[in-house]
């Protein structure tokens, strides 16, 4: 009974601390925070989704639309090798791409199709996050929408490779943490896609 007293007198006082407008609550809550999110909420969504990487920011202009969307990207005949027409696209996810800064949810990458956006290890410190356009056995061929060019795709990616797939995002909030690595980049990397 002594225990459990000590314990709730405990917690009171330390409820006092927390609501007092002080640097040390101020510290304390954002530690607090930073080890529930790293140590509890991330975790937990990566055994949800199924991923190790449930939320992932998107760093690069690949995945860009600009203002045309698909009829833009598919004016040239970049995917004439892969048999594939503006019409096969209508069910495709991410109609109007993404750009630099949207965070994306993820989700384990179960029976990948042409057209699906996978986020998969390509060698690089970073991740990349494309689009399928071949599905050879457990093999795929991705290319991000706004690469231009027949030497932007990416092949032979080994299933082992892939991280996930791509279901939604919420535009813009990755710049939060974007914001402090963008003076590191190099100058035609920086800022907003255009």
């Amino acid at each position: 009974m002594e225990l459990q007293k000590k314990t709730v007198n405990y917690f009171k006082k330390f409820r006092e601390f927390m609501r007092k407008d002080s640097w040390p609550s101020f510290v304390v809550t954002l530690l607090l925070a930073f080890v529930i999110i790293k140590f509890i909420f991330f975790p937990g969504l990566s055994l949800i989704t199924g991923t190790s990487l449930p939320l992932v920011i998107v760093e690069s202009c690949s995945m860009y639309h600009h203002d045309a969307g698909f009829e833009n990207i598919f004016s040239g005949s970049v995917y004439d090798n892969y048999e594939l027409t503006l019409e096969d696209t209508d069910n495709w996810i991410f109609q109007n791409g993404f750009s630099k800064g949207d965070v994306i949810f993820v989700v384990g990458a179960n029976n990948i199709e042409v057209g699906d956006v996978i986020i998969f290890n390509g060698g690089t410190s970073h991740p990349i996050i494309h689009r399928v356009v071949e599905v050879d056995g457990n093999a795929y061929t991705t290319k991000g929408d706004n690469n231009l060019g027949v030497y932007h795709f990416d092949k032979n990616i080994p299933n082992d490779a892939v991280v996930g797939k791509a279901l939604f995002k919420v535009p813009f909030i990755g710049w939060a943490k974007l914001i402090f690595f963008e003076p590191g980049r190099k100058p035609e990397d920086r800022g907003m896609c255009s």
